[in-house]
């Protein structure tokens, strides 16, 4: 599909289209291969193209920054805490200001210019299958695309006369900013190059762009270039990140091979791109069997009609095509690979106690391993940091994760008193398990998973000593992101999550290491069950006394049920399926049958024995529905979403996703923000809503199939292809009322449960053949 085809409407678009220019860079298309990004945005006389790089970040302390030594201390806020001072982990802190982490920022915006004159025609598109952006007006033809075989900006112009820059001067660049501009002309063309060294560092970027003519000819205008007379222009554009002085010369040298005399640079380059891109898009799709008119609309237009199924099928062929674009060096942040503004929000960071985690939600069953790949990079690359947190925070072997991250440092030292961050102790189980969820899809454990997984174990083996009245591990201090109870201070005792995390990590590790399974196993069988609260909610902190918070943007508490599988509706054939138009009655009917089977009183008592599975997953969602939205943040939404997906909810997955689709949380460009009212800048929402779709259509565990678990009203027929399950078959599931086909192609030999609204069966897969099942749906 060319960049023409986006229009289409024989089938799902795969691109997205606009017949007026983006004059806000937050409407420019983009394009990305993991490394360096693009942003395309401007007319044809003023077009200008943000260039991104992963790495760039700029020095404001935190690159000294180390983790607080305050391991000495640990004994005596654990003994504090429990005995019953709720807030004595406010002074658990060395003192220091809140310092966050170096903030992530755009290199400089290519600017093309030509003489100013009206444009008749004007239609602008990005080809999700090929990543080229363009725009075209009379006289004007620019294509642009980030190479994933060769790392490098292409950008091809059609126009006869330009003015061409590399200009850093873009919102919020720092005045002080000190930038060198260098020129000098090829036989066909210029070399172009910035550099800009930040305030006060050794540290520095240099952004370098080879200009190829053909026809016409080039002069000097310092710091840029003109051409006049040209048939057509070729930028290609790489950024480094350094301290002393680059070698220019070699990447110059480097940008030149890829474009040598006597070929048709272009073509070839993209040609190379697209063999990794496309095939890595286009494994999974979504039809929706939309209108083909409102197929056609662009984007701006078709953001207006939210319940539209074609505008879930383009954002969800958006998401998938942002995620891929942003994953690659590093995994996505807050902002994706994108920005064009120095002043990016929460420092543009790898915001780990949710955000990155429900961005790359998607990777393992959408067929996207390059995302995992990106996190696994930024994991590994990590641990010696994770370590260190460990030591000196908590005095213990092992590796604990921070909160926040820049891509460079994984200390923690992002953390205050009302954010006391350096408290979570559930990071690196929240931030392996997606790993853990690619070799369960893939058949293979990685030894890189394994080793990490040894090193969580180590760390609740030191970190775990204090137990309750009744031999419960005690996990104290513990923290639920970004939430406190009613009634005490931020640092706690037994946060649902922290618990959930613990039993995970230790129960997993001793899959992958037999050697240590047994003490691993053990360890894990001593922590508390999770507590039930007054209200018949799953509660937040399972210690006595503490209160619930309701209205917070994040479900930190219920990671028991999304992404782990701890807590689950199918443990038990008595916690009904919700039937279509009463699903929900179901639950709640349901979940009140339990509430009145116990003392409610009881539950305030410290617990001691497991609560059963149905009275858990009911109790979970009594939790999900008295959870506020607090501040419309668009990840809570999407979060709430993937839970009720989880808990068979369809209504509630429909009125989560709603409240995003009619939020305006969409740009033109089809990337988000993260309030509504097009309110900052943010990928969370793009990213995470194809993780969405694919929750409420298929879940799968190593040994479960769970078919149209949460399937909304308003999308009564469709098809997915191309998802993977955890048990190592791909699958393609169709749907119509009444009526769904799946077909399964499996790598494995082995039985699995299967689950739908017509109840459970096993199900017998082979290696190699096909499965073919037919159903009868609501």
């Amino acid at each position: 599909m060319t960049a023409h085809a986006v229009n289409t409407v024989a089938g799902p678009v795969h691109g997205t289209w606009e017949p007026a220019p983006a004059t806000r860079w937050e409407d420019g298309f983009l394009s990305g291969n993991g490394h360096h990004g693009a942003l395309a945005f401007g007319d044809p006389n003023d077009e200008r193209l943000v260039v991104t790089h992963h790495t760039l970040v700029r020095p404001n302390g935190a690159e000294r920054a180390r983790p607080p030594e305050l391991a000495s201390r640990l004994p005596e806020l654990q003994d504090r805490l429990l005995a019953g001072e709720l807030r004595a982990a406010e002074t658990f802190t060395d003192g220091r200001d809140l310092q966050w982490v170096q903030p992530f920022h755009p290199a400089f915006h290519i600017r093309l210019r030509r003489a100013s004159g009206a444009h008749t025609r004007y239609r602008r598109s990005v080809d999700f299958t090929t990543g080229v952006a363009r725009s075209e007006s009379d006289g004007w033809d620019s294509r642009v695309f980030v190479s994933r075989a060769d790392d490098v900006i292409v950008q091809r112009v059609t126009a006869s006369d330009l003015t061409i820059d590399l200009d850093h001067r873009l919102p919020g660049a720092p005045h002080d900013l000190a930038v060198g501009h260098g020129a000098v002309l090829t036989p066909d063309g210029a070399l172009l190059n910035l550099r800009a060294r930040y305030p006060g560092s050794d540290r520095a970027y240099t952004g370098i762009t080879l200009v190829k003519i053909t026809g016409g000819r080039t002069t000097l205008t310092p710091p840029g270039l003109r051409v006049t007379g040209a048939d057509s222009v070729l930028l290609l554009t790489r950024v480094l990140r350094h301290t002393g002085e680059p070698d220019v010369q070699a990447q110059s040298r480097a940008l030149r091979d890829l474009a040598p005399e006597g070929d048709d640079p272009y073509t070839r380059l993209l040609d190379r791109h697209t063999a990794l891109h496309r095939t890595a898009y286009a494994r999974v799709t979504l039809d929706l069997d939309a209108n083909p008119a409102e197929r056609a609309l662009p984007g701006s237009e078709l953001l207006e009609h939210p319940e539209s199924p074609a505008l879930l099928e383009r954002l969800f062929a958006a998401g998938r095509y942002h995620l891929l674009s942003a994953a690659g060096l590093l995994p996505p942040r807050l902002t994706g690979l994108w920005t064009g503004d120095w002043n990016t929000a929460w420092s543009g960071a790898f915001t780990n106690d949710a955000n990155v985690n429900l961005q790359t939600a998607s990777a393992a069953a959408a067929a996207l391993p390059e995302v995992t790949e990106a996190l696994a990079a930024l994991v590994h690359r990590q641990l010696p940091d994770w370590r260190d947190n460990a030591r000196a925070i908590f005095g213990a072997r092992g590796v604990v994760a921070p909160a926040h991250s820049d891509g460079e440092s994984g200390l923690t030292y992002h953390y205050s008193r009302a954010y006391p961050l350096h408290l979570w102790t559930a990071g690196a189980d929240w931030l392996l398990k997606p790993l853990v969820d690619h070799d369960e899809t893939h058949g293979e454990r990685d030894p890189r998973t394994a080793d990490a997984l040894a090193e969580v174990a180590l760390f609740y083996e030191d970190f775990l000593t204090r137990t309750d009245d009744d031999g419960h591990i005690v996990v104290v201090p513990s923290y639920s992101p970004e939430n406190r109870p009613a009634n005490a201070g931020w640092g706690a005792i037994n946060a649902a999550m922290d618990l959930s995390a613990a039993r995970h990590a230790l129960r997993t590790a001793a899959e992958y290491h037999p050697e240590h399974a047994d003490r691993w196993r053990a360890l894990a069988d001593r922590l508390p069950p999770h507590r039930i609260n007054k209200d018949g909610a799953l509660a937040e902190w399972a210690w006595p006394g503490l209160d619930d918070t309701y209205d917070h943007r994040h479900l930190s508490h219920l990671y028991g049920v999304w992404p782990l599988d701890e807590i689950a509706p199918y443990e038990t054939p008595d916690f009904a399926a919700p039937q279509r138009g009463a699903g929900l009655q179901s639950i709640c009917d349901y979940r009140r049958a339990c509430a009145t089977s116990h003392d409610g009183a009881a539950d305030e008592r410290r617990p001691t024995a497991a609560q059963p599975a149905e009275r858990l997953a009911a109790a979970a969602h009594r939790a999900l529905e008295l959870r506020g939205a607090e501040n419309d943040s668009a990840h809570g939404h999407l979060h709430h979403a993937l839970v009720a997906a989880r808990l068979r909810d369809a209504e509630r997955v429909a009125h989560a996703l709603g409240q995003v689709l009619k939020g305006d949380f969409f740009h033109a460009s089809l990337m988000s923000s993260h309030y509504p009212n097009l309110d900052v800048y943010n990928a969370d929402a793009a990213h995470t809503l194809p993780a969405v779709v694919i929750e409420m259509l298929v879940q799968s565990t190593p040994d479960r199939l769970v078919l149209l678990p949460a399937l909304p009203a308003a999308y009564p027929k469709g098809e997915l292809r191309g998802i993977r399950t955890r048990f190592g078959a791909e699958l393609d599931l169709s749907w119509r009322p009444h009526r769904a086909l799946a077909v399964l192609r499996p790598t494995r030999t082995l039985r699995v449960e299967l689950r739908t609204s017509s109840g459970a069966r096993p199900l017998d897969l082979v290696a190699g053949e096909d499965h073919v099942l037919t159903l009868e749906t609501w």
